[in-house]
Formats: C-alpha cells, structure tokens, sequence
C-alpha cells in the first residue's frame, strides 16, 4: 500500500475514533487498561493510525543466520545495529521492521525490544527488564503526536516509543533503559561484523524490502499530525539527532563530518540509504549513518528521528543548530 492510500485509510478512521474527549472509546477492546492512569493530557492526541490492536503483528524470539548467508538485503539497506559486550553482534533490518515495528528478543542475558515507528523514523532498542519484571511488547495501533504507542503484554499499559515512557495505565511514568544501538547501512555491519547475526525473513506474508511509505520523508507536513512546526526553519521531516533533549540537525552534522559538543562526538558518513523515500527501500536517496560516542568512546544511546516528533515531546528540548 503506497502512502496516500495509508493516508486515506488512516484518516477515515480518525474520524470515527478521534471526537471522543476521554478513553471511553478504547475500554472496549482495551479492557485490562487502566486508564485511570496517565500521563496524557488530552485524549484526542491519541488517534488511531488505521490498523486494530496487534494489526500490525510484533516479533517475538526471531531467527537469526549468518551475514555471510544473507543474499536478500541490499549493501545501502539500514538495519539497527545491536551490540551487547560478550555476544555476537545482530543486525535487525528495516525491510522487516518497517512491517512489524517491534522486535522481542533475548541476546545473552539482555532481554531487548528493538522498535522502529516509520513516521517518526525513530529506531531504538529498549531493555525489556521493568521494575523487576519481564516485559514484551506490541503495537497498539494508536498513534500520539504521529508516534506509534506500544504496550506491554503483561498490563496492556502503553508506552510511547520515541521516549521510552508509559503514558497509559500502570506503568505511566516509568521509562524504559536504552541502549546504546544505531541504524547503519548492512554494508557497514557485515565490513565490521562479518562473523555477526542478522535476523532471518519472518515467516508473513509481507513485501519485504519494499517501502509502503513512497515520498514520506520527503512531505511537508507529518502524517496524523496538529502540533507545532520545529522552530529555527528547520523542516518539519528533517532528520535530527536526540541525545537526551538536546537534537543536532543531520544536515549540520553530514556538512561539518563530525561535531563535537555538549561531551558528545557525532560523525556522518555515507552510505546508508533512507527506508522512506523509494519504493525500493535499497534505491532510496543517501541519508547517511549516524553515530554517537561520549569522551572515551563509547557508543551513546541516541535516535536519529524527525525534527517534528523531537519539538512535539521535547517542546523545551536543546536545538544544537550551531
């Protein structure tokens, strides 16, 4: 499905779902919520993005092969980069995320959900340890701030994947722990882990390694989106870098190569195709890989998401524009 027929979709669906003020609407299919709990101020910034609860069917225990028996995936193809100290390291492409937005898995004794929310492009890998527990996660269908909400399995609480928060239910207000994972091109990872893991293709029927997002990242304006345009000029689908509630434009980073600033070192380099231009995600334009170090080198948690989505749940955050 190309974008414009999502769009429809989607927004028939807004307009039955969105004139509701309170949750009443979603306790139907939604009963083991407790919506008493939130953090949401307003109800009818949660909308539904089209798909029902788990229509959009997470990943759990995927398998994995070894990159050299991988001939599916194009070399400028992102995947997310996950690498835990004493493990082999696994790549999770964006073919497969882009359809399934959520990954449970298990590496060594770190239990880690790797997300990807399309219409933020916001990829990141979250602990799946809370509070002493063990979660797993799916996709609600619902969308805030044009961000896909989660939830976990075990208290149907939702979370908000571009910040790693609950804002629904019993665990509104506790933050997930990221790690420090990045999405790169898999000609990257397979030059620096060719004896590494990549996720093998789920068994759905889905067009893996097409992009049912044609154009997106090259729209004016955010699908299922009202809020405030990012200030400073800066293109509402510009990408930026988020460390914390501080963003770097993409653009100042790839012109300068690398920026050093506020204890971080953020450097540019090409290669990496974007997932949400072309409709062939390997022929997509050049966006470059991103990645984070502190002051002895170690890779930063960060997220290279939409300028929009950073000023929507970071309306006082750090704009690091020079």
């Amino acid at each position: 499905m190309r974008l414009h027929q999502t769009l429809i979709a989607a927004a028939l669906a807004v307009v039955t779902t969105s004139a509701s003020g309170d949750p009443s609407f979603w306790r139907h299919e939604w009963p083991n919520t407790d919506f008493e709990l939130t953090a949401v101020d307003n109800w009818v910034e949660i909308l539904s993005g089209g798909p029902p609860k788990d229509g959009i069917p997470a990943l759990d225990d995927p398998s994995f092969i070894a990159v050299s028996d991988e001939p599916r995936i194009g070399n400028r193809e992102p995947v997310i980069a996950v690498e835990i100290d004493g493990e082999i390291p696994r790549a999770y492409p964006i073919r497969y995320l882009t359809w399934h937005e959520i990954v449970n898995d298990q590496i060594g004794d770190v239990p880690v959900a790797v997300t990807f929310c399309p219409l933020c492009n916001s990829g990141i890998t979250f602990d799946r340890r809370v509070e002493g527990d063990l979660l797993s996660f799916g996709v609600s269908g619902k969308l805030r701030n044009s961000d896909m909400v989660m939830y976990d399995r075990q208290t149907e609480s939702w979370w908000q994947q571009a910040v790693g928060e609950g804002i629904v239910g019993h665990y509104t207000g506790t933050e997930l722990t990221q790690l420090p994972t990045w999405m790169e091109s898999w000609s990257e990872f397979k030059a620096r882990n060719p004896d590494g893991l990549v996720m093998d293709q789920p068994p759905w029927p889905r067009s893996y390694g097409r992009n049912p997002y044609v154009s997106y990242d090259s729209s004016t304006r955010p699908f299922l989106y009202s809020g405030e345009m990012p200030p400073h000029g800066i293109p509402a689908l510009a990408r930026v870098v988020r460390i914390d509630d501080k963003a770097w434009p993409v653009e100042r980073v790839r012109e300068e190569g690398s920026v050093t600033e506020a204890g971080f070192t953020i450097s540019w380099t090409e290669g990496q195709a974007s997932a949400l231009d072309h409709t062939d995600i390997e022929r997509g334009k050049e966006v470059g890989t991103i990645r984070v170090r502190d002051g002895a080198g170690k890779d930063v948690p960060h997220d290279v998401m939409f300028a929009f989505a950073f000023h929507a749940f970071f309306p006082e955050g750090n704009w690091m524009v020079n």
